[in-house]
């Protein structure tokens, strides 16, 4: 477990040095566990280079397979943790939109109606917790029955570090296949691909892969790191984007094919109602 541990950080981290830091040991711990590991496995995972450390295809497909399990264990965790607790009001979503759109939203909730407490399910898994008041979704509000609102509809671009696009930053689509790309690997989600993008913009070529992942914020900070280009559903990314820690590397947008929207379920209560009433009425205005 140990050597597994070892290496998703320094797989998540591209870095033995920031892995070590991150696990407080030495990078000569870390080179140690990660050699054990290939030696058990009989694959190379990482390729080194004189600028470090590159994961290979294997080392790829393990990182999205540890994440996955990770995830899962955390949310058995928070799941567990939250029956001891209950809260007045339940929200499911992602972790993308948890993070990234729905608690710092939340604050502001809990500000003016303080008297109702509210937990989040987060979840990017493909079941769905019956104990959820409030869903949001990344899908076809149009295939929904109940009560649901549009959140935003959003438009998809492609992202990068400053220090990425002053390296990569182009006005032509076509270039794409030279870009260093963050591929998203989510199984259970809708989200659009790299390929989808790329081919609804009207390119067709192969595509380069920087790094792959199976969680949207990790991919985020990926490209914060400069590891490569990352798609932006810019609802979720503007506060990167306002700060300029994410800017454009093409000026190309697609608009989403789907929407972020809020159901909610048939049996809530009165205080699930005020919050999905507020949360309409914010991203409304």
């Amino acid at each position: 477990m140990r050597a597994l541990v070892s290496f998703e950080a320094a797989a998540r981290k591209m870095s033995f040095k920031h892995a070590a830091e991150e696990l407080n040991v030495t990078p000569a711990a870390v080179s140690h566990q990660i050699k054990a590991l290939e030696h058990q496995l009989r694959f190379q995972l990482f390729r080194r280079t004189h600028r470090g450390v590159e994961l290979t295809e294997t080392g790829a497909y393990l990182l999205v397979a540890l994440q996955r399990g990770f995830e899962e264990i955390s949310e058995a965790v928070d799941q567990l943790r939250s029956r001891s607790h209950p809260a007045a009001v339940t929200i499911h979503s992602s972790t993308a939109v948890s993070s990234l759109w729905l608690t710092p939203r939340l604050a502001k909730f809990w500000r003016a109606h303080s008297h109702i407490s509210v937990g989040q399910i987060v979840s990017d898994g493909m079941y769905e917790h019956r104990n959820a008041d409030l869903r949001i979704h990344y899908g076809d509000v149009g295939r929904e029955r109940g009560r649901c609102e549009v959140l935003f509809k959003d438009r998809i671009v492609a992202l990068g570090s400053p220090s990425f696009a002053a390296r990569h930053a182009t006005d032509d689509i076509g270039r794409i296949g030279k870009m260093p790309l963050i591929h998203l690997d989510t199984p259970y989600s809708q989200w659009t691909t790299w390929e989808q993008w790329a081919r609804a913009l009207g390119y067709t070529g192969g595509l380069r892969t920087a790094h792959r992942v199976n969680n949207y914020v990790i991919a985020l900070q990926a490209a914060l790191d400069g590891i490569g280009a990352v798609l932006g559903w810019q609802g979720l990314t503007q506060e990167h984007t306002r700060a300029g820690r994410l800017v454009k590397v093409l000026p190309d947008a697609l608009p989403s094919p789907l929407d972020f929207y809020v159901k909610l379920e048939n049996d809530a209560s009165e205080s699930a109602k005020t919050l999905f009433d507020w949360l309409a009425e914010t991203a409304s205005s």
